[in-house]
């Protein structure tokens, strides 16, 4: 991978609870629930609560190859480059671009929501009016992308105050709905069992959908360049964020399948936790959870235009996307360029989602085709840690099973379900998750065959006693490769 040449990102913005913060928001709780409820209950129905409880565990497992791998190698494109140096540099740019793809995706299906939330505080009607949202949404999307544009310290100060609020709420209204009596049926613990679910198939699909629940914490890697200590930081806030966001997505889904019918699930698909609000606290509960999932929506646009924006620029620093992605500003030290691209896009394509139908109806097919992307990358990055550690795997069973088989564990998971779900998708769905993954063979083949020195890779080898980190600049110089000794064990 070549050097960059420019002024680097900004350097030790984000401490460590800045980080967990950001994870935790990269996951977006309270929009996780109120966009993907409806599409999870419908595919698995009571399985739902077991749905998220089993692809919890192999999230860890991908959780914890993310963190290893951050260890040796610190650098903003993470997948993209882990995968690039381990397994092989196509694998790494279709790791790579797996995320940008669904990120992208993602603006149409974050800032559709964003805008409909927005318009349900003033009339539950107008949050249906696709336009309207659009309108909306789109002027939230660009709020973010200035702030994003305004540096790592801005983001993260912007993303505690609309997660802090996000969660004193949502955590408010777990306790309520624990304590609320009557409803659609009682709780059974057979809805953390694999009864409910319809054959593997059907399995597969509430895992796919779950995947789409988590994703959004490995955030913190593509921040490792602007992170304190991220070595060690990065990784211990994914973890700690698959662990907070866990609690609340099994809390919620049980109190929605508690407390709502079958019926108002699906005629609130685009709103499920307003109606649930409504029931646990008459009067002020909607209201409060549409803030909740408003400002969680806007705080993920922030998390995924970073992670869409940090791995275009590194593929434009080491040129296997337009080196012009790879130009940071000189006053706030972010990819300009890449946030400019990536937002004349997604505003393209948000207008564009005018023609296909009503909000609940992009989603659907939004988070399905994402989730497909998700376990594509998540796959990869699962499988390269494991062959980054080979040689250190056998030196205890915490390195074993921590390093190794819980890792392998999670990539294969990822990969079965994406094959086993194929067949259960809607057409539109698989056409934009497979068709998108393949359009980036087009820019992979161009600049491998312009030479880019990131198909010539470094191999990424944990046992080896130096590594390679790229150092954010702090002039115009070059970009220099900082040399350090690492532990040969975990």
């Amino acid at each position: 991978m070549s050097n960059f040449r420019g002024r680097g990102l900004q350097a030790n913005a984000l401490g460590t609870f800045d980080t967990v913060v950001m994870a935790v928001a990269g996951s977006a709780p309270a929009y996780s629930l109120a966009a993907t409820s409806a599409v999870l209950v419908g595919a698995v129905g009571l399985a739902s609560p077991a749905a998220l409880l089993y692809c919890a565990l192999p999230m860890l497992g991908i959780a914890l190859a993310f963190s290893y791998l951050g260890r040796i190698d610190v650098n903003a494109g993470a997948s993209y480059s882990w995968v690039g140096r381990t397994l092989h540099p196509f694998l790494g740019f279709i790791s790579g671009w797996a995320l940008v793809i669904s990120a992208t995706i993602f603006m149409v299906a974050g800032s559709l929501p964003a805008g409909s939330m927005t318009l349900a505080l003033f009339d539950a009607e107008l949050a249906q009016n696709t336009a309207l949202s659009t309108v909306v949404g789109a002027a939230w999307f660009l709020a973010m992308l200035l702030v994003v544009l305004g540096g790592a310290r801005l983001t993260v100060r912007a993303q505690l105050l609309m997660s802090g609020v996000e969660l004193v709420i949502l955590a408010l209204f777990a306790v309520l709905a624990l304590l609320h009596t009557g409803g659609a049926r009682a709780f059974d613990w057979s809805w953390l069992g694999f009864g409910h679910f319809d054959g593997m198939a059907g399995f597969a699909s509430g895992a796919l959908i779950a995947a789409f629940y988590y994703w959004g914490w490995d955030v913190t890697s593509n921040l490792s360049e602007e992170t304190r200590n991220s070595r060690r930081t990065t990784g211990l806030a994914g973890l700690i964020g698959i662990g907070v966001v866990f609690l609340l997505f099994e809390a919620f889904t049980i109190a929605v399948n508690v407390i709502l019918s079958s019926g108002q699930i699906q005629a609130n698909d685009a709103n499920v936790l307003a109606v649930l609000g409504e029931q646990v606290w008459p009067g002020w509960g909607g209201k409060l959870l549409i803030v909740a999932v408003m400002l969680s929506t806007i705080a993920t646009l922030e998390t995924t235009l970073i992670q869409v924006t940090r791995s275009l620029f590194a593929m434009g620093r080491d040129r296997t996307m337009p080196s012009a992605l790879g130009r940071v500003h000189p006053r706030w030290n972010t990819p300009w360029v890449a946030i400019v691209v990536v937002g004349t896009v997604a505003l393209g394509m948000l207008v564009a989602s005018n023609a296909l139908g009503t909000v609940g109806d992009i989603l659907s097919d939004a988070i399905s085709a994402i989730g497909l992307q998700i376990a594509v990358y998540y796959g990869l990055a699962g499988l390269a840690a494991v062959v980054a550690y080979r040689r250190l795997l056998l030196k205890s069973a915490a390195n074993f099973f921590l390093g190794g088989l819980w890792p392998l564990m999670g990539s294969l998971f990822m990969f079965w379900i994406f094959v086993e779900s194929l067949s259960e998708l809607s057409t539109a769905a698989v056409t934009i998750g497979i068709g998108g993954l393949a359009v980036g063979l087009f820019p992979m083949l161009w600049y491998w065959r312009q030479g880019s020195d990131y198909y010539r890779p470094a191999r990424l080898d944990a046992s080896r006693t130096v590594e390679t980190h790229y150092v954010p600049a702090v002039d115009a110089s070059a970009n220099s490769r900082v040399h350090e000794g690492l532990p040969t064990d975990f």
